[in-house]
């Protein structure tokens, strides 16, 4: 597992509850994987956003992640509300993850994620600006 380097990001993932962290460290594995298997996706950025843990990479668009006390019970991937991107998602998986608007992908605590399914559609936020204008950005 990668280590968070940024103080400020460590901060944040310490204040989660360890149920709640355990699980967005693993969203957060699966973004490393996904970069480092992806060619010419580059090094990511971790870095606060809104206050949340963020992954930003050159010619991607950016992923946060976060879990919110008013709902204890979930947790959640963020993307540009801007983008395609959850619109794609819900083409694609509409019957797999559970969405919020066109912003997030929302998990529920006891949910054991789609891996394959997630990592693609991390793959497609991190090579978004060379997809965006491709149908369903060319997955």
């Amino acid at each position: 597992m990668e280590k968070i380097r940024n103080k400020e990001v460590a901060d944040v993932f310490s204040h989660y509850p360890p149920s709640m962290r355990k699980k967005l460290m693993f969203l957060r594995t699966l973004v490393f994987e996904v970069a480092s298997a992806n060619e010419g996706v580059g090094e990511i950025e971790e870095t606060l956003k809104w206050g949340e843990p963020s992954y930003i990479v050159k010619g991607g668009s950016t992923i946060r992640m976060d879990w919110k006390s008013a709902y204890p019970d979930q947790y959640a991937m963020y993307f540009n509300c801007n983008s395609k991107l959850v619109d794609t998602f819900r083409e694609i998986y509409g019957d797999t993850f559970k969405f919020e608007g066109n912003r997030a992908i929302v998990f529920s605590k006891q949910e054991k994620i789609p891996t394959a399914k997630l990592k693609h559609c991390i793959s497609l936020a991190l090579t978004y600006h060379r997809r965006k204008n491709l149908p369903l950005l060319g997955a």
